[in-house]
This record gives structure tokens, sequence and C-alpha cells, in this order.
């Protein structure tokens, strides 16, 4: 058995009240459940986190980088929320360790700001999935446990 970090940035503690038109109605702790059942499936667990800090986030990169040298973790889901358009700093910690990324939006960033367009995860993640919703997570775990 193997664990799958999903990892989430900023304000996505507020999901099911934030923004539910752009969101969904479902709680973070409707996304947990819903990741621990998709890595289930695979008789995988989830690592499952959230942090408003940059530097936090960066920290479980970084771990999750020596967990998977260590063949403990698979990979990470990833939704930097609005770090995504604003870290180098996530850049640099993803591009540092050997750890596959999936990047996850929930909402389709490109049909928002403008702001939003410019990724800057996506040149170091291994793929992106963008505008599915909370199914965008079971998506990623899934295409981590088929082929990371």
């Amino acid at each position: 058995m193997s664990t799958i970090m999903v990892l989430n940035g900023p304000n996505l503690n507020l999901l099911g009240t934030r923004e539910p038109t752009q969101y969904g109605s479902e709680t973070i702790n409707d996304l947990k459940e819903r990741c621990i059942a998709a890595a289930s499936k695979f008789d995988h667990t989830i690592d499952f986190r959230q942090s408003n800090h940059e530097g936090v986030l960066i920290d479980a990169i970084h771990e999750a980088g020596e967990r998977f040298k260590q063949g403990e973790i698979l990979g990470i889901a990833f939704n930097p929320g609005a770090y995504t358009h604003t870290s180098i700093a996530l850049h640099d910690a993803i591009k540092s360790v050997d750890v596959p990324v999936i990047e996850v939006h929930i909402s389709n960033v490109h049909a928002r700001e403008t702001f939003r367009h410019h990724s800057y995860i996506s040149p170091v993640a291994k793929g992106t999935i963008i505008g599915m919703g909370l199914k965008g997570y079971e998506l990623a775990i899934q295409y981590i446990t088929e082929t990371c």
C-alpha cells in the first residue's frame, strides 16, 4: 500500500461556502472523503493537507520528495489555489524534488479573469486537470495510481 498526497492551497478550506457557483457546495471534508474513496479503490491511502501559507506548502512538497525516494508516496495531487499564478517558490520546490505532481483546479481558470490564465506550476507538473470540479482530484489520483 502506498500513499498519495493531496495538497490544497489558500482559501480551499472555504469550499462549500466560498463562491459556490464557481466551486460548488461540497466542503473540504467532502473533498477529503472523495479522495480517500478514490485511493481506496487502488488500495492506497491519502495524506490530505490544506494550508493558506506558501511555506507550509513548500515544506509538504519537500517532505513528499523525501517520501517518494523512500517508496512511501506515489505522487501529489496539488491545487495551489491563487499561488498557481504568483508562486515561483512553489514552482522551484516542485522542480527540486523528483515526485510526480498533478496540478488540479476545480474551476476552468481559462474561463475566468486573465490573471488566472498563467500558471507557474504547469511547467513543472506532470499533468494538469482543469475545470472538472472535485472530480478532477479523483482523476489525478487515478492517474497517479496507474502511471506513476
